[in-house]
């Protein structure tokens, strides 16, 4: 096994070496045998020349680090239509998300065309399809209007922030050149970058994209010696003009009430000193924070992180749970008069690199349930005005993100898409630190392979063409813009001759609902069972 896993981390160096070694043992056989010791060449020397060519080049991040060898994942790639096919002619439900997707992501940030010959490629009357109805008034959305200002009644430097922008991913989960590439994109097109909980790292600052702090239970990058929030060090850093918003993560849908866990593997002294940890051991995020522990804390918190920041927007990320305690939080809103600029919503069906299997599978509400649960009940107590919603969780497509904007959200956040973009391949090695095209390992033989500048313009293609997406269809809708949508726009198939459109499939509160004497009976348990001071039962 160990063998194998050196093989596997330090492939160009062996190919190196054994060129290196054909080289000697040429030289020494031609001393004793004559000209006749160069025939090897005729067999290798094109494979050695393949090779070298493979680790010069900087587009492909497999051939970098597996010179030759790595040519077989592009020989499968030229059959992949006739395998797409096979999977659509055997699939009775229609080609699998992840599949459909990844093509997707993939065409965009290459810039390959992503139309389509012979039509649909799904089953249109398998119950799950979903699809807006265009208008014959359809007409030209500008993409460059596709953003949204972010930023409440208290917020004094609000921020101009694209519909679809990076999801939380740390440097330590993520290599160096990745952070680079993802930052350098966001640069590029001017959307955001959130750091994810493992703290401002240089690659986030060096790629001068746009920045959304996390700020997790570990307090990374503003901590002090004791692990606890330094108030101090958050000012300092929080100043950096690279810095638009700040999240404190209050759960991720991938691992709700769990914490974060960054492997031994991974931990180098650099990431240590970032992170204010130590070396040679698995950092564990707490499952809560310390800074706060009822729902008027946490808003106390916000005011505390927007005062040191000089006003900049703040706003938590959660999964959501008990839906009293999201319900507590609005009623410690209205008691306090705090409001967060902004809620990121993540889904239970998140990714991540690392997490029990269980908590991944089931933990968490799914991000349509939560995000709309989030949206009725700031929209019931008449705080939604005040708050953007963030989706996060598998959004990759325009359609993807027209859906949560119809549901709910003001933008979007996308983590594995944009993974992908940088060369991703789900090699499904996210926690092992041998990820083979260099995304998520801190092992430098692996993080060369993958070149920040030429990824950083693919990141910055998907984003451009996705954007671009969404806009042809808003406009194909015949709405002006994307807060034109609503749930109605989206259809749903319940079965193969039975269709509704998400305002008949999900109850959608009216502005002020929960402030009523009478509450809606599926909010009425949870309503009366919330307290502005605790996160448990008001009784």
């Amino acid at each position: 096994m160990l063998i194998a896993e050196f093989v596997e981390t330090n492939f160009r160096a062996i190919f190196v070496w054994g060129v290196a070694a054909l080289v000697v043992l040429t030289a020494v056989s031609f001393a004793f045998f004559g000209p006749h010791s160069f025939w090897p060449w005729i067999v290798f020397g094109p494979m050695v020349l393949l090779g070298v060519g493979d680790m010069t080049q900087k587009r492909q991040a497999i051939r970098r680090n597996y010179p030759v060898l790595g040519h077989m994942r592009y020989f499968l790639e030229l059959i992949r239509p006739e395998i797409y096919q096979y999977f659509i002619e055997n699939d009775t439900e229609g080609v699998p998300f992840d599949r459909e997707q990844r093509s997707l992501v993939y065409q965009r940030a290459k810039k390959v065309r992503d139309t389509t010959p012979f039509g649909t490629k799904m089953n249109v009357y398998s119950p799950g399809y979903e699809w807006v109805n265009h208008s014959l008034l359809a007409h030209h959305i500008d993409a460059e209007g596709m953003r949204i200002t972010i930023g409440g009644p208290d917020c004094k430097q609000p921020y101009s922030c694209s519909l679809l922008n990076i999801s939380a991913m740390s440097f330590g989960s993520l290599s160096k050149n990745a952070i680079l590439a993802l930052s350098r994109g966001a640069k590029l097109n001017s959307f955001a970058h959130n750091t994810g909980e493992g703290g401002l790292s240089p690659y986030h600052l060096e790629g001068g994209g746009d920045l959304i702090w996390q700020v997790g239970t570990g307090y990374f990058a503003c901590r002090d010696a004791a692990g606890k929030f330094s108030p101090s060090m958050f000012a300092e850093k929080s100043a950096s003009p690279n810095v638009k918003m700040i999240e404190i993560k209050l759960s991720q849908g991938a691992k709700p009430g769990h914490g974060g866990i960054l492997p031994a593997a991974k931990v180098t002294p650099e990431i240590a000193a970032i992170r204010g940890v130590p070396m040679g051991q698995d950092v564990l995020s707490p499952p809560t924070h310390t800074e706060f522990s009822t729902p008027i804390g946490l808003l106390e918190f916000v005011k505390q992180l927007r005062d040191l920041s000089g006003g900049k927007p703040i706003g938590f990320k959660l999964c959501v749970g008990k839906r009293r305690e999201f319900l507590a939080i609005c009623k410690a809103m209205i008691q306090t008069g705090i409001t967060p600029d902004f809620i990121t919503v993540d889904g239970g069906e998140g990714g991540t690199g690392a997490a029990p299997l269980e908590f991944s599978n089931r933990i968490g509400a799914p991000l349509v349930e939560g995000l709309i649960f989030v949206h009725n009940a700031l929209v019931g107590y008449s705080l939604r005005s005040k708050i953007r919603i963030i989706a996060s969780g598998k959004v990759s497509s325009g359609f993807g993100v027209l859906k949560r904007l119809a549901i709910g959200a003001d933008a979007c956040n996308s983590a594995r898409a944009m993974m992908m973009a940088i060369g991703c391949i789900q090699a499904l090695k996210c926690n092992s630190n041998h990820c083979p095209v260099g995304v998520a390992t801190q092992e430098k033989h692996l993080v060369a392979g993958l070149d920040p500048t030429d990824k950083a313009a693919r990141v910055a293609s998907y984003h451009k063409l996705t954007i671009e997406s969404l806009a042809e269809m808003i406009g194909a809708l015949g709405l002006n813009s994307a807060q034109e949508l609503r749930p109605w726009h989206l259809m749903h198939r319940v079965s193969a001759n039975e269709t509704r459109h998400y305002g008949e499939l999900y109850k959608f509160l009216r502005d002020g609902d929960l402030l009523a004497d009478e509450l809606p009976p599926d909010y009425a348990r949870a309503c009366n069972s919330a307290s502005a001071e605790t996160f448990g039962h008001s009784d």
